[in-house]
């Protein structure tokens, strides 16, 4: 969502790293850079003035001015300054008040309420808590079909309205209901409109004064801009949210209503939807977002999920197969699973810290999504002992492997052979420190049990994106892009050396 601001704001630093010493000048060139990328990502305008003059005063201190290295501290500045442009500290939801917590989700219509309320309730779940889902949207009438669907989808329990009900009254006799089925959670799914109008904030204010919600999220589709940010001050001022959450942030919006929208309401950013999948609802963090915005990746939200996909009991049991040479495709297929829930590729490597520079320095370079769906299909066109015993794989054997999954003979060989390839490397690295996995060498990362993938030659020295092992044998650790290239190169004229010789003879 970020990236086109990401790429103006790098480009406004590279000028500011390059001197030496800062002036007011030189300053105000960069700040220029900054003010015109804020306004291109559609920040309003006087946030943007406001965020400029606060960048500005603390980069003309004299600390910044005589600084060993001026550059770096002004960068240092403007990272401070977004973090509290996008909210400052974290501010989750507060799950220690009086039980049931009752959410009410209010918004214009199709900006993501019903859909966001399911992701919430999965994201309670997760916290330890039951949700209760009530549709009370009786306007739309595929509103209560959705919710109902979404609740039996994620096998939460709903209140069963109709569209001949009043919507206080519904969201009055859910609190009844909620706590016989035991919940301690409760979302109410309220009714939007194309626009803010009368009725509808009456409406929602007597929902208000009926449940007495602790939270009311807005909800805001990231792809309007500014107009999210309009329709938030018109609904703070007659409902007095508690936060807002924000859609389609997966999207390719320039994302202005995230960085302006706590400055304009007072009221921050608290979750943000992240994908089509019920599971995609996260805790919004200002200091990573304002981290991933200026390049500088996001550990901790990679470590978070490498956390939920990958369990510790499990990673030391594939280390202790690896070690064992026990290692076998159906091991494999299920870490690869894994790491494709984690999500797409170039998204996880932009959360570590320069990959994104190197992504942008690649080019073209085709991720390797549809390579790990190619991979997975040949490993489930084989029964499970070939899985288990891939030495057992004769030519009869992969042609019927091959038709089963709609490709090659030289597919299945490369895949066979890689895997062998991979094996080896991961029994070498894990001599000597039982069931543990050691330090990865610089360059030959990877998640637990996964090594350098299948197929997926080209981007050396990334994790689990090794050299293909059919064309370059195991990955080498630590070697540049430019170097194997050039090894390439030398092996290939003295291949046509030799060939000239061989024709001389």
């Amino acid at each position: 969502m970020f990236d086109n601001l990401s790429d103006r704001l790098t480009g406004a630093f590279q000028k500011i790293k390059g001197q030496k010493r800062l002036d007011e000048t030189n300053i105000q060139a960069g700040l220029r850079e900054v003010r015109l990328a804020l306004l291109e990502a559609d920040v309003n305008f006087k946030v943007v003035k406001q965020f400029v003059d606060q960048v500005r005063e603390r980069a003309l201190g004299e600390d910044v001015l005589k600084g060993l290295d001026p550059g770096q501290q002004v960068i240092k500045i403007v990272h401070e300054e977004l973090v509290e442009l996008l909210g400052g500290e974290q501010q989750g939801v507060d799950t220690s008040g009086p039980r049931p917590l009752k959410f009410m989700m209010v918004g214009l219509q199709g900006s993501g309420k019903t859909t966001s309320s399911g992701k919430i309730a999965v994201w309670l779940r997760n916290q330890g808590f039951k949700p209760y889902l009530v549709p009370a949207d009786v306007y739309r009438p595929a509103a209560i079909d959705q919710l109902l669907t979404l609740a039996r989808q994620i096998d939460v329990p709903a209140y069963p309205s109709t569209t001949a009900m009043n919507p206080v009254d519904i969201c009055r006799d859910a609190l009844d209901k909620a706590a016989e089925a035991g919940c301690d959670a409760i979302l109410f799914d309220t009714a939007g409109r194309l626009h803010v109008d009368e009725p509808l904030m009456q409406e929602l204010a007597g929902i208000k004064e009926a449940c007495s919600p602790q939270e009311i999220l807005f909800v805001a589709d990231a792809m309007t801009g500014q107009d999210a940010v309009t329709v938030a001050e018109s609904f703070n001022e007659r409902l007095d949210i508690s936060g807002v959450v924000l859609t389609k942030m997966d999207g390719d919006a320039r994302g202005g209503a995230a960085l302006s929208i706590k400055s304009v309401t007072g009221k921050s950013v608290k979750f943000v939807g992240l994908g089509e999948k019920l599971s995609d609802m996260e805790l919004f963090h200002p200091d990573r977002v304002a981290s991933r915005i200026l390049g500088m990746g996001d550990v901790l939200t990679l470590i978070e999920k490498a956390q939920t996909a990958f369990d510790e009991e499990d990673a030391e049991r594939m280390a202790k197969k690896m070690q064992k040479a026990q290692f076998d495709l159906e091991d494999f297929r299920t870490n690869m699973r894994r790491l494709k829930k984690l999500g797409s590729m170039e998204g996880l490597l932009k959360m570590i810290p320069g990959m994104g520079g190197m992504l942008k320095q690649l080019g073209d370079v085709q991720m390797p999504e549809k390579e790990l769906a190619r991979t997975e299909a040949i490993i489930n066109s084989m029964t499970m002992q070939e899985r288990h015993q891939p030495k057992l794989l004769n030519a009869s054997r992969k042609e019927r492997i091959a038709r089963g999954c709609g490709m090659q003979v030289a597919d299945v060989n490369k895949l066979i052979k890689n895997f062998e390839q991979m094996s080896k490397m991961m029994q070498k690295m894990m001599g000597g420190k039982k069931g543990k996995l050691p330090k990865l060498p610089k360059g030959a990362g990877g998640m637990p049990g996964m090594g350098a993938l299948p197929g997926m030659d080209g981007m050396p020295g990334m994790p689990g994106m090794g050299m293909d092992g059919a064309e370059a044998g195991a990955p080498r650790a630590g070697k540049s892009a430019k170097r194997i290239e050039a090894e390439r190169k030398k092996k290939k004229l003295a291949k046509k050396q030799k060939k000239k010789q061989r024709k001389k003879r």
